[in-house]
């Protein structure tokens, strides 16, 4: 039997059964599936309603967000199996299962913007225009889609007993190997079932998210030169990604080492976004 609480006992929330699927006339469908199909949507909803305000074809427009989001979804996929191979390499069909989570937003990312650059040079629409409007939805699908995490039991962080402290039974956790030693050391015993405490670090990037859109929308208004939003973004949810990421317990790693890929590729956009605000800072002063 898996136990299917949640509790957040400093904040006295006390979830007393949470799923992970829903069953609709014999099918399961997943949390995890519903919740980034519905931030895809609100996503892409929001990048055409922009774009459309602002005069763009909104007809383009949206031809580019279907690819895009299409082939962002597959390269989350191909990141994670390719930096959690071990995990996968046994059970080769399980790499078709969505439903049980194993999506690397940095891998959405790239798969977005090699696919965008290519529809956008076809649809004869300047890349950085539309990367303005478009990473608008990223975002928004990350803001709900973290929640998909919270379902399945994954991508939480280290032992605490702060204030956001999560409780979750040992034996709903989606693979033990995320349970590390201090985990373990510091089990929480209630009623007979064995919990772990840990940062819900979903959480703390769901509410990061909310403030980087907020962010992105007010400089949408004063907007000053095209990649303004789009390296905004790079940099501000690169910067929160890294501190979140250092608390995480199932990072994906580089081949052969200890280190977090996700805190090296937020470094390296940090600091790639830097250097493209100032170039275009520099141009302006000049002009």
């Amino acid at each position: 039997m898996t136990h299917s609480q949640i509790y957040f006992p400093n904040l006295h929330i006390y979830l007393e059964s949470v799923g992970k699927n829903i069953t609709i006339g014999g099918f399961t469908i997943a949390y995890y599936g519903m919740v980034i199909a519905l931030g895809m949507l609100l996503g892409g909803s929001l990048v055409l309603r922009k774009a459309k305000k602002a005069g763009k074809d909104e007809d383009a427009y949206l031809d580019v967000v279907i690819f895009t989001v299409i082939f962002a979804v597959l390269g989350a996929r191909i990141y994670y199996v390719i930096f959690a191979w071990d995990y996968y390499k046994n059970d080769l069909l399980s790499i078709l299962n969505f439903r049980q989570g194993g999506l690397a937003i940095y891998g959405g990312i790239i798969g977005g913007i090699i696919t965008a650059y290519i529809v956008t040079k076809i649809k004869k629409i300047p890349f950085l225009e539309f990367a303005d409007f478009g990473i608008l939805g990223v975002p928004v699908g990350q803001i709900l889609g973290r929640w998909g995490n919270f379902f399945n039991r994954e991508a939480f962080g280290q032992y605490t007993d702060g204030l956001f402290a999560m409780l979750i039974p040992t034996d709903a956790v989606r693979s033990s190997s995320d349970i590390t030693t201090e985990m373990w050391n510091h089990i929480v015993v209630m009623d007979g079932v064995e919990y772990i405490s840990v940062h819900p670090t979903f959480l703390y990037e769901s509410i990061w998210n909310i403030g980087v859109l907020l962010l992105l929308l007010f400089l949408l208004r004063r907007k000053s030169y095209n990649g303004e939003i789009f390296f905004s973004y790079l940099l501000w949810y690169g910067v929160g990604r890294f501190w979140i990421e250092s608390l995480r317990t199932d990072q994906l790693l580089l081949p052969n080492t200890e280190i977090p890929v996700s805190m090296v590729v937020a470094v390296v956009l940090v600091i790639i976004s830097l250097i493209f605000h100032g170039i275009q800072i520099y141009k302006l002063k000049k002009s």
